[in-house]
């Protein structure tokens, strides 16, 4: 009997990640070595507390790592042999939790061997991170319930899905109202040919199994999400002639996205806001999205839907948020900020940054940056 092309695709990917790949230098391609900006410095700090196996073992691309993290209970789809998780498992604190789920048992193995390490290096009488064998279209499956978890994390796997759409719904259903779905991955320019999505390395490198950035827009809204909001992009390039030929003219970039699961009842009206610069490594400005940095103290006026999104997520506490018709006082006598232009493109996005930064350093010290 002939194997449904989903489960070709998991079985591929599986003995991809699981017995060709031993350590991130086994990659042939660069398609998932990321470009970034520097690293706060307290992130650079917890990063040298992880294990060196959990590392060595790590093949995502840069860090996906949101902000306001203090207590919250986080979902990391596909982490690997948990590097993203036990970082995650010291900004949340003891109160909170991390939850990584893998399909790739060498992984998850690799994974759970150190958690008595970690829980130690942080001062935790207790872990507060668990690994979970399963696949992310099928949460459920792994005992994952409803409206459980205030943030979904992925670090370049959704491309590895063969039914991105499944991820989608399952992380809407996990996460809590208000809750965040903050993800790393790599998108097309186009739709991409059957050629492209059939080759094995490309898929195993992140590239086969790209999504166009538009579909996402679409299957996001379909799925219950607000508009995807871009956070920051990369150019991808393939320096290998063989993979070259088969890409042809399509492009690819790495990009973050945000989406959140913002209850119906938010009403829809424009504001003016003002960030407190109470979030931890945030204090003089915060990076939302690619439309919107709010620094400490500064009046901005933003749209109904990012009003909504401030309103009912974790970030409700760090901010100020008033009608625009109403009057906000403007601590320091701050003038209200001027909305950027708004950016849905990533490659657009791109341009613009390499255009005002045209060698972009990489992030440095935070291990492989290998893809997924």
């Amino acid at each position: 009997m002939a194997v449904p092309a989903g489960e070709r695709i998991r079985r591929e990917v599986q003995d991809y990640y699981g017995k060709e790949l031993q350590k991130s230098e086994d990659l042939q391609t660069n398609a998932c070595v990321t470009l970034a900006r520097p690293l706060p410095t307290f992130i650079r700090e917890v990063l040298k507390c992880v294990h060196d196996d959990v590392v060595s073992r790590y093949y995502g691309c840069g860090l996906v790592i949101p902000e306001c993290l203090e207590s919250c209970w986080i979902l990391d789809l596909g982490s690997g042999s948990g590097r993203d998780c036990y970082m995650l498992s010291k900004l949340v604190g003891e109160k909170g939790h991390v939850t990584g789920i893998d399909m790739t048992d060498a992984q998850v193995e690799v994974a759970k061997k150190h958690i008595d390490y970690h829980m130690k290096k942080f001062g935790y009488q207790v872990p507060n991170v668990d690994f979970i064998h399963g696949y992310m279209e099928k949460l459920g499956d792994a005992g994952l319930k409803d409206k459980s978890y205030d943030i979904v994390i992925s670090n370049c796997v959704i491309n590895l899905s063969p039914d991105k759409r499944a991820v989608l719904q399952e992380a809407y259903r996990v996460l809590k109202a208000g809750g965040e779905m903050y993800f790393s991955d790599v998108y097309a320019s186009c739709d991409l040919p059957e050629d492209i999505r059939k080759h094995r390395v490309l898929w195993g490198e992140c590239l086969g199994g790209a999504l166009w950035w538009k579909d996402l827009y679409r299957i996001a809204e379909e799925v219950g999400f607000c508009p995807p909001r871009l956070v920051t992009a990369s150019r991808i390039t393939v320096n290998n002639k063989e993979l070259e030929s088969v890409v042809g003219d399509c492009r690819f970039v790495s990009a973050t996205f945000r989406l959140f699961k913002v209850p119906k009842k938010e009403p829809a009206e424009r504001c003016q806001v003002i960030y407190n610069g109470e979030i931890t490594g945030h204090d003089k400005e915060l990076e939302f999205d690619a439309n919107f940095t709010f620094k400490e103290g500064d009046v901005v006026e933003v749209d109904a839907e990012t009003a909504a999104v401030l309103r009912s997520s974790r970030f409700a506490k760090e901010f100020l948020i008033q009608p625009a018709a109403g009057r906000v006082p403007a601590p320091g006598g701050c003038c209200r900020a001027k909305a950027k232009e708004k950016i849905l493109d990533p490659f657009r996005l791109v341009e613009l940054l390499e255009a005002k930064d045209p060698a972009p350093r990489p992030v440095g010290g935070c291990g492989p940056k290998g893809c997924c």
